[in-house]
């Protein structure tokens, strides 16, 4: 009698396993079916987006490449550069200035080239972040120049470096999403 009721309970599962293995299998179906769609949905809009930009005069392109430069602005999270750059910069290191010189779109991620200028008094220090910011894999950086400071205390440098930052993925860029991510009303 314990068999026949573990037999029964063997096939009701096996029968329950099949049958959530052929849901599977039709939403897997259903789903090629939409990303192929969704594909040549996207061949078609990047054809009709060639030919609209080839119409397009030099002032239009011009104005369209102002706009997107627009939009790599606003989407570009200036909180998360301030942190990156904090975890970076050692103790014996102060930022000084940053000037951005261009934000701009690479495939996918938005990235910022920068001039920093950091103060020290030690210049193995300088290059230890240096090193450190170009390990990170999200500064790529490089020293343009030193000028020594003095004042009637004390002396110390002050370094111009080009850094290009590029937001680690998984992060968010956009300040919409920072605010989501974080489940507060009042961002970073």
């Amino acid at each position: 009698m314990l068999s026949l009721v573990l037999l029964s309970l063997a096939v009701g599962g096996a029968l329950l396993c099949f049958g959530q293995l052929r849901r599977n299998t039709i939403e897997n179906e259903i789903a090629k079916s939409n990303i192929s769609e969704m594909e040549s949905e996207i061949k078609e809009l990047r054809g009709i987006g060639e030919q609209v930009q080839q119409q397009l005069s030099v002032p239009q392109k011009d104005l369209l490449v102002a706009a997107h430069k627009l939009v790599a602005n606003k989407s570009f999270v200036w909180s998360r550069l301030f942190s990156d750059l904090e975890n970076v910069l050692p103790g014996s290191v102060s930022a000084s200035r940053i000037a951005v010189q261009n934000i701009y779109k690479d495939g996918d991620r938005v990235k910022a080239e920068l001039e920093l200028g950091v103060l020290s008094r030690d210049y193995q220090a300088v290059m230890g972040m240096i090193g450190a910011m170009n390990n990170s894999g999200i500064f790529q950086a490089e020293l343009r120049g030193q000028d020594l400071q003095t004042n009637e205390r004390s002396s110390y440098s002050e370094y111009t470096l080009r850094l290009i930052y590029t937001p680690p993925y998984g992060i968010s860029t956009s300040p919409a999403a920072d605010v989501a991510q974080t489940g507060q009303g009042g961002g970073q």
